[in-house]
């Protein structure tokens, strides 16, 4: 299969409408090409194409920032001699200054296929101030490694964060360039788009679901370190709203989860007997881990960890991320009823509002773990609801049948 980047830079007829034309790319680590050449230097070695200007998004361009919450600043490419511009820095939408600096813009990033990952809001923040500023956007596409399953609660109204763009659940199961259709029709934006789609890509295809694992993996944050994070990321990005460890500071972030002092194994049992089909598609393991930095640091902590990686155990349609990890939010405070859980801190410098509701769109989350009175058949009911509300919305909008 080839990527959209790989398309655009052996074809050149679909580079031919940027003839004349000034180009700027939005780009991240992950954005390179089989050979694992980043884009930016593949796209300026093109001689038809005349490159002006590059973005990078949370975590920089080329990948400097570890942390959450930690930005980078504006520079000039020290080979290109070009304006390297900081969307996760004094600015998270581009500046007019900054549109001025191009014609098309060609965003290609690595998306994980769920809604609080920053690079989908990115998008969007792009294609708002390209339709103000009569400018193009172009999307290179590339594959969602989550695959096309959705989940999760619909952020709602009024919830629109950095780590919410839109009214769309957790795992949305689109591409970056199909998102970006759906949020010009969304938003009733007017710009020139254009995606230049994959060849082959088969999101229903053992054994990757979405990933061709024959392809290699390049983090497009510092802790998406493969495709087990990916898979289980629409459930473990709940963790960073809590006081509970999401294994950053070990070698498998966002795969496990755990504290100091937890009763693994009767979290186990009481997951099982809560809800049982929450569990499937997947294999749990009791472990212990010590965080070197973040959350925990230098504390034994037990935990849980989820393993997707045997095909026999993996199941892709049946595996549930985001049901499971609220399950087990829910077996802790059955466990532990008096211990804090949720994390009250400024989340993505959003200090009125907490970070599990910022992260799951409303509070309906949140408040279902903490009614004791609440079975899992109550938030499957208003998960299930918005799930099939997206089924039929995204249906327009999917480029790859």
């Amino acid at each position: 299969m080839k990527f959209g980047l790989e398309r655009f830079l052996e074809d050149p007829a679909l580079r031919a409408p940027l003839a004349g034309r000034r180009v700027a790319l939005l780009a991240h680590p992950a954005s390179v090409t089989r050979d694992l050449t980043h884009a930016l230097d593949a796209l300026a070695a093109l001689p038809d194409l005349r490159l002006t200007a590059a973005f990078g998004p949370q975590h920089g361009l080329r990948g400097d920032k570890q942390d959450n919450m930690v930005e980078s600043s504006d520079f000039t490419d020290p080979r290109l001699g070009i304006p390297v511009f900081s969307l996760y820095g004094t600015v998270r939408r581009p500046t007019d200054a900054m549109m001025d600096s191009f014609d098309v813009l060609l965003v290609d990033l690595q998306d994980l296929g769920c809604r609080i990952y920053t690079f989908i809001t990115t998008l969007r923040y792009v294609l708002e101030a390209a339709a103000a500023s009569a400018k193009a956007v172009w999307v290179l596409d590339r594959p969602n490694p989550a695959g096309r399953p959705i989940e999760g609660l619909t952020l709602r109204e009024g919830w629109e964060s950095f780590v919410g763009a839109g009214p769309m659940p957790m795992r949305h199961g689109l591409t970056l360039g199909e998102l970006g259709r759906w949020f010009i029709a969304h938003l009733g934006l007017r710009l020139e788009y254009r995606v230049i789609e994959m060849q082959g890509w088969q999101p229903e295809a053992a054994p990757g679901f979405g990933w061709p694992v024959e392809r290699s993996w390049v983090n497009p944050s510092p802790n998406a370190a493969n495709l087990s994070m990916a898979r289980a990321y629409a459930g473990t990005v709940m963790l960073e709203g809590t006081a509970l460890s999401e294994g950053r500071g070990t070698t498998r972030p966002l795969e496990l989860f755990g504290a100091p002092g937890i009763d693994t194994r009767r979290l186990l049992a009481d997951m099982r007997q809560l809800a049982p089909d929450w569990l499937a598609g997947c294999r749990l393991r009791e472990c212990w881990f010590e965080p070197t930095f973040h959350k925990h640091a230098g504390q034994l902590c037990a935990g849980i960890q989820i393993h997707m990686e045997d095909p026999t155990h993996y199941d892709h349609a049946a595996f549930k991320p985001w049901r499971l990890q609220a399950l087990a939010f829910k077996a802790l405070r059955r466990q532990a009823p008096d211990d804090p859980l949720w994390r009250d801190f400024a989340y993505e410098y959003e200090h009125d509002r907490l970070a599990i509701d910022l992260i799951n769109g409303s509070p309906l989350l949140r408040q279902w773990v903490d009614d004791p009175t609440a079975p899992p058949t109550a938030l499957d009911a208003l998960a299930a609801a918005d799930e099939q509300a997206w089924r039929a919305a995204r249906q327009p909008f999917l480029l790859y049948e």
